[in-house]
């Protein structure tokens, strides 16, 4: 067995898998776009089998073009998207409905119905996350409720229920192992953080039988074996986390006040608060950032829905740039006397608003704006709803010395411009890695960890490297001046006051 991971990374949009050496080098790359389904408004469905096909092929492309095979694979590493609902057979392994994505709002209804009696402060206080459909219970509720016979199958245990990364590890061991790790069952709602177990009280709200839940774990732990069928031998499993989670690990966040933000279809961003669970009162999420030799270690979330998706509206429906890469270039050259508002809630607000209802606006028009003026405040929007995230943190984490620097990673911080104006609405100093896969890196490094052909976590971060720190250069009345209009716009988008 050499010192090779193969990382798994099960996306909203794409599967990808890597093989990394044991100098933690890329060796080998698949990816793989799949189906996304819309079958009414608001609803976000995927062919959990076309997932599973996805990644059963991006793994074997991965390893084939690193040249080498699975008997040198030392352990698999998964990485998914998160709040992705999926529901099977138990003994055939065949799923019983579409998977529910997470920016499916299907269920913004039952949340409502929730809150109407009085429900979230218990959600809330057990499982950091507040009642929206973004998490995985109200889906799996709604999938209970509505899918013929599936309730009382689920009850006497043929059904088995997982987010994405479970369904993977089922069909990569051939139905021997059902598991999951804590980052992704503390993202279900029904999740107890500080005790790290399913909750009776919240499982009987949502009216989900026990057992049909995995069992979890730490994010490195023997998750089970990829049998030999799947690759030419077998693999063990042996690292799990949640995509945004795994970008924490990947950026080696592993210090108290350390902080990352993802830029990919949406932006996320976690700041490490150590053992302490810090309980936000600006609207923030307290969760799970990774459990390790049964030590839990919190953050706090805040998630934004638009990022980078923003930009393929640009390119998709108003057709002002081919590809998403030419976006920085046509921002550069917009008129700098002209101020644009973009605030995309396509699909609502995410943190700190949670406005599920908001609905997009570009303000500022006037007769000369035209496609570079979009793309300015496309990616602007990026940056602003960043400051108003790492604003709450602060507040939330007020005496703990959190550091003022920004590790970032994600598709769109491959654009110098975006990375730069991030800096200057930020205030602060953003560092982009050299390495720009730091989710599957994040995943890979729990697997080679724990087969013992990696480094630990304080060998890891030594490893970690920057390419380029982005400063702060606009002056400060002109940073206020644009936040206000901000927070402005904002305030017109909301249906309702956070």
């Amino acid at each position: 067995m050499g010192g090779y991971i193969l990382a798994i990374d099960q996306g909203t949009t794409s599967s990808r898998a890597i093989v990394f050496d044991g100098d933690m080098a890329i060796k080998g790359f698949g990816q793989q776009e799949f189906t996304q389904f819309f079958p009414a408004s608001g609803w976000v469905e995927h062919d959990p089998e076309e997932i599973w096909q996805s990644v059963l092929a991006t793994a074997r492309s991965a390893i084939e073009k690193a040249g080498t095979s699975a008997a040198d694979i030392a352990a698999i590493g998964i990485t998914n998207q998160r709040e992705t609902v999926v529901v099977w057979d138990r003994k055939t392994g065949k799923p019983l409905h579409p998977a529910i994505v997470w920016q499916d709002r299907r269920t913004s209804g039952l949340c409502e119905e929730l809150k109407g009696r009085a429900l979230e402060a218990a959600f809330t206080e057990k499982t950091g996350l507040l009642l929206d459909p973004y998490f995985s219970g109200t889906k799996l509720s709604w999938l209970l409720s509505n899918v013929e016979g599936l309730r009382a199958r689920a009850e006497v245990g043929e059904v088995c229920f997982g987010t994405v990364d479970s369904w993977l590890i089922y069909k990569l061991t051939a139905g021997k192992a059902h598991v999951t790790d804590a980052t992704n069952a503390s993202r279900t709602l029904i999740y107890n953080i500080g005790e790290n177990d399913w909750d009776d009280e919240l499982l009987g709200i949502l009216d989900i039988p026990r057992a049909m839940l995995p069992e979890v774990k730490d994010c490195a732990a023997d998750f089970g074996v990829a049998d030999k069928s799947m690759f030419g031998a077998e693999i063990p499993i042996l690292g799990v986390a949640g995509d945004q989670q795994a970008a924490v690990i990947g950026n080696a966040c592993f210090e108290p006040g350390m902080l990352k933000s993802t830029y990919g279809t949406g932006c996320f961003a976690l700041l490490n608060t150590g053992t302490d669970r810090v309980t936000s009162s600006n609207r923030l999420l307290t969760t799970i950032a990774y459990r390790l030799d049964g030590v839990t270690t919190y953050a706090l979330e805040g998630s934004i829905f638009i990022a980078g998706a923003a930009v393929q509206w640009l390119r998709d429906e108003l057709g002002f740039i081919k590809v998403a890469s030419e976006v920085g270039a046509l921002a550069r050259q917009a008129d700098p006397k002209q101020r644009l508002y973009m605030v995309p809630a396509f699909t609502g607000l995410g943190a700190p608003y949670w406005d599920a209802e908001a609905r997009g606006a570009i303000f500022g028009l006037t007769r000369s704006s035209g496609p570079a003026e979009f793309a300015r405040a496309a990616l602007e929007s990026v940056a602003f709803q960043t400051h108003d995230l790492l604003e709450a943190m602060k507040k939330d984490w007020q005496g703990h010395g959190a550091t003022t620097v920004l590790r970032v990673d994600g598709g769109m911080v491959a654009s110098n411009w975006t990375m730069q104006r991030l800096s200057d609405i930020l205030a602060a100093p953003v560092d982009r890695p050299e390495l720009l896969e730091t989710t599957a890196l994040g995943a890979a490094w729990l697997a080679g960890s724990r087969a013992g052909v990696w480094p630990d976590a304080k060998g890891f971060s030594a490893h970690w490297k920057r390419d380029t720190r982005f400063e702060p250069e606009m002056a400060d009345d002109e940073r206020k001046t644009a936040i206000a209009g901000w927070q402005d716009s904002v305030s017109r988008c909301l249906t309702r006051r956070a």
